[in-house]
């Protein structure tokens, strides 16, 4: 019987499998292209130390498990042809990676080996190691330690096998983690004037072998790097007796001693060194290796130096509905204003919270927090806020995935300044990204806020595609607080959250009403009535509603998708009145927004929306859905999403064998690259703005009557 959806860890690879055709194309800048590289080995890296890691787990307790009801596919079966694709991808990453050495020769920007040194770098590269990395170079002899070491994750190690020339006996095995933490992972050599000459850390430590191992006496050294993936996954124990705090920090320790699930290696490795560390790390030599090139932990080349021509990258630019207010807070009081990054900058954000710390009619904010920009702005505003005697509540989610031992320290340190900090709700994340400030105005209180797509990072906000709605709309802003009530209260009869009536909440509102949505669709198709639904979001796997949408597209209802990720859903099926149009678009920017539209008999819905159509998002997290009241807003938004449907050159087509092929487009039409022509839309609004005050003084017109750079894509139909 054939799948009634795709696997999700298959259509999870064709996503990455994108990700390599950026860093494939000769038209991305070179820089763009080796950050690629780098975004591919980190999605990979990920990619195993979870889903490859539950699968292993899932295939150990035996038996066939139900996997998006491929009840015929076993955990096993998934996990070969995992391996499959990806030892294809690796040989196309490592012929992308042969190509881009070439193109930065022409640059005059080589990558030399130990091998590959003058006199005067073989000097400088002596001088460095013994002044910045042989304090951080501890070799272990790994044949002398009864008990294997444990091997950092997310490092890379240098196997060393030393001999001697005369005989082939005396050899002698060595395991050195490379301190790129420390030291960083790329040294810029000395060079001829107009070239660059870089080495990597570990080719520095590489040639300073003999120096490392002159105890020992021996006359050859050679070294290959690797690197092991373990499973990531924290279980987090039933004591009742253990607060989550302490659970979480147990799952870190614990973490240490996953299994490893791959072992990458370089393929010219010594067969003995090899055969040795498969024994000590206990691998199974099927499922578990993977041979790849010299190179290994390619995410650090998301960091290469910039060395490259200047391609500087389009900097964000203030909405236009806040250029001329001082405050933000008085602007969001009087109207909706629709954030939309990496575009708009994420400034006005930071704003509302650092004016509602200094504000003296402010008594409150309450915020939700899931992964933070490293020395935070929104943090420090909170902080403020609690000096100036406000009382600020963060929903701190602990269980954020690789962001736990962050998040930690964070509450630690808000605790401290005496910020009211929540630590998540009973086996679930809380997804939502939501703020509530309150503030008295003429003696009465109002509310206002946001309700956003995506996290509160002013770092991520800068190549994150999302909306951020800043509202003092009464019926959301009482539905946040009735979000706040039920995070505040974490216990099992807790149903605030089924008393919203705006804001459609998870875990307990989205699928009943994303179902209701669609079947209302359906009826319109079957009276001959205009039925239309536009979808955009990262992953779509959840089969109750891929299924509703099947029946949709057998009504004859108009389905459009944009999914960055994950697509489990068939979109080639002959009973479709209508075809499905799927595409994915993969550029510049990591397109991170969640919006849904229905027509609903001319009168459109719109959403947006912290949760993709998963399982997980939809009955085991709490998620926000935010409707968008506003008209010129939802114009706004439908715009964006015309153009992003329109996009012929970065747009890839989601079919049923996950091809990825191009959307293209004939030799007399314009060329549409969606991330620059709503960068174009965008800025346009504020160029209007000063071109009407200008000329006449009066106010911008509604976005209705604004015409954008694309004028031919959001004026069709």
């Amino acid at each position: 019987m054939r799948n009634k959806t795709i696997i999700r860890d298959i259509s999870w690879l064709s996503f990455n499998a994108r990700v390599l055709q950026e860093a494939g194309d000769k038209n991305v800048p070179l820089k763009e292209r080796i950050r690629f590289l780098g975004i591919f080995s980190n999605n990979l890296d990920e990619f195993f130390r979870v889903r490859v890691a539950t699968l292993k787990r899932m295939f150990e307790l035996g038996g066939k498990a139900k996997l998006n009801m491929h009840l015929e596919t076993s955990p096993e079966k998934i996990i070969d042809e995992i391996q499959m694709i990806v030892l294809r991808q690796q040989t196309e990453f490592n012929r992308i990676w042969e190509d881009i050495k070439l193109e930065m020769e022409k640059e005059k920007i080589f990558l030399l080996t130990e091998k590959d040194l003058t006199r005067e770098q073989r000097v400088f590269v002596i001088k460095f190691f013994e002044e910045n990395v042989r304090a951080n170079t501890i070799p272990l002899m790994i044949e002398s330690i009864p008990q294997f070491p444990y091997l950092r994750e997310k490092s890379i190690f240098l196997g060393v096998v030393m001999s001697k020339v005369d005989t082939a006996y005396a050899q002698k095995y060595a395991l050195i983690e490379v301190p790129n933490r420390a030291v960083g992972r790329f040294i810029q050599l000395p060079s001829p004037e107009g070239e660059h000459h870089i080495i990597l850390l570990e080719d520095v430590v590489r040639y300073n072998l003999p120096s490392i191992f002159s105890y020992f006496g021996y006359d050859k050294y050679e070294s290959w790097v690797f690197k092991v993936t373990k499973d990531a996954e924290i279980d987090i124990d039933n004591d009742v007796s253990t607060n989550i705090v302490q659970k979480i920090e147990k799952g870190l320790k614990n973490r240490r001693k996953g299994k490893p699930v791959r072992f990458v290696y370089d393929k010219e490795m010594d067969p003995g060194l090899l055969e040795y560390l498969i024994r000590r790390l206990n691998l199974a030599k099927k499922g578990n290796l993977s041979p790849g090139g010299r190179i290994h932990n390619f995410r650090h080349f998301m960091e290469f130096p910039d060395v490259f021509k200047k391609n500087p990258r389009r900097k964000p630019f203030m909405h236009p509905g806040l250029i001329d207010s001082h405050r933000v807070t008085d602007i969001v009081l009087q109207k909706d204003i629709l954030l939309n990054f990496p575009y708009h900058s994420f400034n006005p954000v930071i704003d509302l919270l650092r004016e509602a710390a200094i504000d003296p009619s402010v008594t409150s904010i309450k915020i939700t927090a899931y992964r933070l920009a490293s020395n935070s702005k929104i943090i420090n505003a909170l902080i403020n806020a609690v000096r100036n005697g406000k009382q600020v509540t963060v929903m701190l989610e602990l269980k954020a995935r690789f962001d736990e031992e962050a998040n930690l320290e964070w509450k630690e340190q808000l605790e401290l300044e005496g910020v009211k900090v929540l630590i998540g709700y009973p086996n679930m994340k809380v997804h939502a990204k939501i703020c509530m400030i309150r503030k008295k105005v003429n003696n009465r209180t109002v509310s206002y806020g946001f309700i956003s797509t995506g996290n509160l990072n002013e770092s991520t906000s800068r190549i994150y595609g999302d909306h951020c709605l800043l509202t003092a709309n009464r019926n959301l802003m009482a539905d946040v607080n009735r979000m706040f009530n039920y995070l505040e209260k974490p216990k099992p009869d807790n149903n605030v959250l089924s008393l919203c009536k705006t804001l459609i909440p998870c875990p307990t509102s989205l699928r009943k009403e994303l179902i209701k949505l669609i079947n209302n669709e359906i009826r319109m198709a079957q009276r001959k009535k205009k039925a239309k639904i536009i979808l955009k979001m990262n992953s779509l796997s959840d089969e109750e509603l891929i299924f509703k949408l099947n029946d949709a597209a057998i009504a004859g209802v108009e389905i459009s998708l944009i999914i960055r990720g994950i697509i489990c859903m068939y979109t080639e099926n002959k009973k479709f009145k209508e075809p499905v149009k799927a595409i994915s678009i993969v550029d510049e920017y990591l397109e991170h927004a969640r919006v849904f539209i229905f027509h609903n008999g001319g009168d459109e819905k719109v959403f947006i929306s912290s949760a993709d159509w998963m399982v997980r998002n939809l009955d085991h997290r709490v998620e926000a859905t935010c409707p968008i009241i506003d008209k010129n807003i939802k114009k706004v938004i439908k715009n964006i999403l015309k153009i992003q449907l329109s996009d012929n050159v970065k747009a890839r087509i989601l079919d049923n064998n996950l091809r990825n092929e191009y959307v293209t487009h004939p030799a007399d039409e314009k060329p549409i690259r969606s991330q620059i022509e709503i960068y174009n839309y965008l800025l346009s609004k504020g160029k209007k703005k000063e071109d009407k005050k200008k000329s006449d003084g009066t106010q911008v017109v509604n976005d209705d009557e604004q015409n954008i750079s694309a004028v031919s894509i959001v004026t069709q139909g």
